[in-house]
């Protein structure tokens, strides 16, 4: 596996030793035939832990933390996406409370696998209950790397997220490069979304630096922009309701049509999808730990379950711009580096206040 340009892993082909079999075609679970879940139709919850502090330091409604807290009190593995080296996104594993808590909040950035696929089968091969969470091609990909091992599964539970598409990781390394320039000193904390400042439907990235915090947006608007995202994000198989995963979680965005009062703090929700049998059995498990509310599929149907993310046209220009000029020249292209940009926004904020 090695990079492209923006970073993202791609296998590389020993062209002398191929034969050209097409196996490896085959077993990739990124195709429309992915092994899908049991439910047609999937169970639909509203979840909030019942501890106020996990809620505070989740990114939503901390759903992942009761569901993760029964494996690990069972003994068991939980794998996630933490943090190496210097803020650089990867899968982990965690056998204690204290290493999950890593995996709390969004990464918006693509994770590095490594060799977690390897780790999972042994854990499993260990007669371990297992808790693996990713976006759906990782889960998908999993599964079909432990059928072909032929692994007992029965205490493998799977997670996947209700995924808007993974950004570069390049582009990351890059930006908290800026950011920490701009201070003169390394970042302590990053959070690519900090709700503790505007509450749970706020979007901005902090960093933390020994005497301050600093507030960016950068990161985000190229973000939503879906101009750093991998390509295949535009044609996702797996934007829609039939999971590859035994339950799935994502922010509840669209709770106010259920008609209940939920999130009155603005502190967060999850939302929970139950997609098997096995999924159903471990939410039996966990309904003392939270607040949940049974709702339709069709008050939960954000964009990413029905649709994928439509790339940027200017993707390619974006690649091509970024490999020639760096980081700061398509901050200022295509983000909000640049002061016309900058002054564009404080002339449409006062705009706004002035004839609000």
């Amino acid at each position: 596996m090695q990079p492209d340009g923006l970073g993202f892993l791609y296998p590389v082909i020993n062209r002398d030793k191929c034969v050209d079999c097409g196996l490896c075609e085959d077993v990739c679970a990124f195709n429309p035939h992915y092994e899908k879940s049991d439910f047609l139709v999937p169970e639909v919850y509203a979840v909030r832990h019942k501890d106020i502090s996990e809620i505070e330091t989740s990114q939503s409604g901390a759903a992942f933390i009761a569901l993760s807290d029964w494996i690990l009190e069972r003994g068991g593995v939980v794998y996630g996406v933490g943090y190496t080296d210097h803020f650089r996104a990867i899968h982990k594993r965690a056998t204690t409370k204290q290493q999950r808590n890593e995996f709390k909040g969004s990464k918006y950035v693509q994770s590095d696998l490594n060799t977690v696929f390897f780790q999972v089968k042994d854990d499993l091969k260990q007669d371990l209950y297992v808790l693996f969470s990713g976006t759906p091609c990782q889960t998908s990909g999993l599964q079909s790397y432990l059928k072909k091992f032929r692994v007992n599964v029965e205490k493998l539970f799977v997670i996947d997220l209700v995924c808007h598409g993974v950004p570069a990781p390049y582009i990351w390394r890059d930006y908290l490069e800026y950011v920490e320039r701009k201070i003169g000193e390394k970042a302590k904390s990053v959070n690519f979304r900090d709700k503790s400042r505007g509450g749970w439907n706020s979007h901005f990235e902090t960093f933390t630096f020994s005497n301050k915090t600093v507030i960016r947006t950068t990161y985000r608007d190229l973000f939503y922009l879906n101009i750093m995202l991998r390509n295949s994000c535009g044609n996702c198989y797996f934007t829609n309701l039939n999971r590859p995963s035994d339950l799935t979680i994502a922010d509840f965005w669209g709770i106010e049509r259920t008609g209940i009062d939920f999130n009155v703090d603005n502190k967060g929700v999850s939302l929970l999808l139950i997609n098997t049998l096995k999924g159903k059995n471990l939410f039996a498990e966990i309904e003392n730990r939270i607040e949940f509310i049974q709702t339709e599929v069709k008050n939960c149907l954000q964009h990413n379950l029905q649709f994928s993310s439509i790339i940027h046209p200017l993707r390619e220009q974006f690649e091509e711009d970024y490999a020639n000029r760096g980081f700061i020249y398509i901050g200022k292209k295509y983000g909000n580096l640049s002061f016309s940009y900058r002054l564009f926004q404080l002339l449409r904020s006062a705009k706004h206040k002035l004839f609000r």
